[in-house]
């Protein structure tokens, strides 16, 4: 039985397949703002259409457009669609930039002096499918090792190291079967290899639909989730989190604390300096809690904006002590610390609550609790912390 394919439907189908991801990257295009991924696998798209339709021509057209200049096309396509995938990952720096563009250039003149000095056809293959390999390296070292990673992108990355390792093992069979293993010799390998650049084609331009149709779920639940200006969870995301976060520390019958604060005389400082600034501060205070959130619990607590210059803290398995003193680390790294946001610094002022998490605890009364805290804090004076104690509200100030 012959299992040979015929060598130009397979490069047609190549050709239209390239066509067609550039038809509907086109129509994206027009719809939305300019995207320097898409603009880049779009170009890859174009420039490896035209290679391969150079190659349907192999034996009509000079070999320089067949052989030299297809090849370069195939270079530079690779290059830009694994750029591509690099951009969408947001990971692709100016240095990565530079080393992609040099290793382009670099192939290209390697593959044109080879062809320059009429080297064998099978040492064209061997460094034709090295180079191209070497290519998908760094995204498929990046998708398949992020911790971050989702699953598509580990699976796309796994995808394209089984590529990689082809074309790897294609260069291995040329060193020893020479030309056998070419587009252009019927055979075995030829058909093998045509199924394998279909299927590449598939992975490559489906990949990278699905893997931007996942970053484009991820930036509209971030901006869904969180405050635009300080990068906290917004009021919504912050009560949910809290209500998931309280249930599962109420099944270990453990403690939760509820912080509760504001910037003092915020809206002195909007009259006084204007809501740039004003802005300016909510971010300055934000970074700075966060960073000292970090050092005290890790990564056991959510912290939300509820609006205007109010934000809460829930803090798992936190008893009373702990949170005020948490709390007062809090207000001394707002107090002490140096910026130069404003022309004077600024306080905040914290109101603490802790309780036994309970599975139906309403988080209105924490919000409640924790304000009666705050008042009491800036009636002391601001610039403080009150925790709340069901019999009497305790206050700590520098």
């Amino acid at each position: 039985m012959s299992f040979n394919l015929d060598m130009k439907t397979i490069f047609i189908s190549l050709v239209f397949g390239h066509i067609f991801t550039v038809i509907l990257i086109s129509a994206y295009r027009r719809q939305n703002a300019p995207d320097r991924s898409a603009n880049a696998f779009f170009m890859a798209k174009l420039i490896q259409a035209l290679a391969w339709a150079m190659l349907v021509f192999r034996g009509l057209i000079p070999e320089v457009f067949s052989i030299v200049l297809a090849n370069t096309l195939l270079f530079i396509g690779a290059g830009l669609e694994t750029s591509a995938l690099l951009i969408l990952q947001k990971v692709f720096s100016h240095r990565i930039k530079r080393l992609y563009m040099i290793g382009t250039l670099l192939c290209i003149a390697g593959f044109v002096t080879i062809y320059t000095f009429d080297v064998t056809e099978g040492m064209r293959i061997v460094y034709a499918s090295i180079a191209t390999a070497l290519f998908l390296v760094y995204p498929v070292y990046h998708m398949t090792t992020d911790r971050t990673a989702s699953t598509l992108r580990r699976l796309m990355g796994i995808l394209y190291g089984i590529v990689s390792l082809s074309l790897l093992f294609r260069a291995a069979s040329a060193l020893e079967l020479g030309s056998q293993v070419g587009l252009f010799t019927a055979g075995m390998y030829q058909s093998f290899s045509f199924i394998a650049l279909y299927l590449i084609m598939i992975l490559g331009n489906t990949g990278y639909v699905l893997l931007s149709k996942e970053q484009a779920d991820a930036e509209l639940l971030r901006i869904a989730s969180y405050d635009e200006m300080t990068g906290v969870f917004n009021r919504r995301t912050f009560m949910v989190e809290s209500r998931n976060l309280i249930h599962r520390v109420a099944a270990r019958q453990g403690q939760v604390s509820f912080v509760l604060f504001d910037i003092d005389s915020y809206k002195i400082i909007n009259d006084t300096y204007g809501h740039f600034t004003g802005d300016r501060v909510l971010r300055d205070m934000a970074d700075r809690l966060n960073e000292r959130l970090l050092e005290l619990t890790g990564e056991r607590y959510i912290f939300g904006r509820y609006g205007g210059d109010e934000f809460a803290i829930l803090l798992p398995d936190t008893n009373e002590q702990q949170a005020g003193s948490i709390a007062e680390q809090l207000r001394i790294a707002v107090a002490e610390g140096n910026s130069d946001v404003l022309p004077v610094p600024y306080t905040i002022s914290l109101g603490v609550v802790s309780v036994s998490a309970q599975r139906n605890m309403q988080l209105n009364t924490l919000y409640e609790l924790s304000d009666h805290a705050l008042y009491n804090a800036k009636r002391a004076g601001k610039n403080q912390v009150a925790v709340y104690n069901h019999e009497q509200i305790e206050v700590s100030s520098n």
